[in-house]
């Protein structure tokens, strides 16, 4: 069956581009297009679209607005078609905070128009698998972290790997948000469009106990630090010594992304072995499942979050099924359980 998208978007022009590229595709029936969110109210009720597609800036009221008394009173998938200058990209990350299960650039012209929506495309048909239940609404402030008793110089030699893709920047601030200030390095790949990871860090950074910020070239992975792989850049972790850096490289893409998880997770690997703790948080696709096996051969603990937690469980049951995970976990219980593994270590 059909996947039914409602576009709301104020431009005559971008609902009818939408509509057309959209409605070419098999799997997905445009049901109609909405001017703006009080028009779109009417039509959701009347036509029941599994998907909508979402402008942030519009008459008679804005994106956000509609968005948070949407997620607070019938919850359902949105994608987020936004401008992708600095400002809208704020905006845009708001909306991903507040429950939007993903977000594109606005389309302009030519080849970009479509690329977009080949994006778009992949975007709407895995939002419509997205268990918007799952989605957290944001921190309101900063939480207890929990507390770690761990010498220094052992923290020192060990490396936390993430990965995470739809849903996941609720995950991952489920997660940092729990961890204390002594915590081994981090080093991590959300799937996100260059301009996002940067405020993504920033927003992380203001509610953690441990330092967040995107990655730059050669930057050094020390405890209570965590390092965001920046937008179109792929991270790989190096190692010189007892010492552990980042580099960024540029490339093909890698299942379909980049930055990627697999090229993380497979040097992390090679450089920190049996040090390393890896981690597969909620996100359609594979990447990073055989990355995660890599892992687990070279003497790595790795956990996969559950199915019931996740708002896509495509990435962890991949690796699930590739034999890389040790622990596959809920994503309340997994900050305890970070602890206990290096408090177990430590011992």
């Amino acid at each position: 069956m059909a996947i039914k998208v409602l576009v709301i978007d104020d431009s005559v022009v971008v609902r009818g581009i939408l509509t057309n590229e959209l409605g070419k595709d098999p799997g997905i029936q445009v049901v109609g297009g909405a001017p703006d969110p009080l028009v779109a109210a009417d039509m959701i009720e009347s036509l029941a679209p599994d998907v909508l597609t979402l402008d942030i800036n519009m008459p008679r009221m804005d994106g956000i607005t509609f968005l948070k008394g949407l997620m607070r009173h019938s919850p359902m998938p949105v994608v987020v078609v936004s401008s992708l200058s600095k400002k809208g990209s704020k905006i845009a990350m708001l909306a991903l905070e507040l429950g939007a299960v993903d977000v594109v650039a606005k389309p302009g012209s030519g080849t970009e128009v479509r690329e977009i929506i080949r994006e778009l495309i992949t975007k709407v048909k895995i939002a419509a698998r997205a268990r918007i239940g799952r989605l957290r609404m944001p921190t309101p402030q900063k939480i207890e972290p929990l507390s770690l008793d761990v010498d220094g110089g052992r923290l020192a030699k060990t490396v936390i790997a993430i990965g995470a893709s739809t849903g996941g920047t609720q995950a991952l601030e489920a997660i940092l948000t729990r961890l204390p200030a002594n915590f081994p390095g981090i080093a991590m790949v959300q799937h996100m469009p260059l301009g996002f990871t940067a405020l993504f860090a920033e927003r992380l950074n203001s509610l953690t106990a441990i330092e967040v910020r995107e990655a730059r070239d050669r930057d050094r992975v020390v405890p209570g630090l965590a390092l965001l792989a920046p937008g179109n850049r792929h991270m790989a972790l190096k190692r010189t010594g007892s010492h552990y850096y980042v580099m960024l490289q540029d490339g093909p893409d890698v299942h379909h992304q980049k930055p990627a998880v697999e090229i993380l997770f497979y040097s992390v690997a090679k450089a920190v072995g049996s040090q390393a703790i890896g981690m597969i948080l909620t996100g359609m696709g594979a990447d990073g499942a055989q990355g995660m096996l890599a892992m687990k051969k070279c003497g790595a603990i790795n956990i996969a979050q559950d199915e019931e937690s996740s708002v896509v469980f495509g990435m962890p049951a991949e690796a699930i099924e590739a034999g890389g995970v040790d622990h596959v976990i809920s994503l309340e219980r997994i900050p305890a359980r970070l602890i206990q593994l290096l408090q177990s270590a430590a011992r």
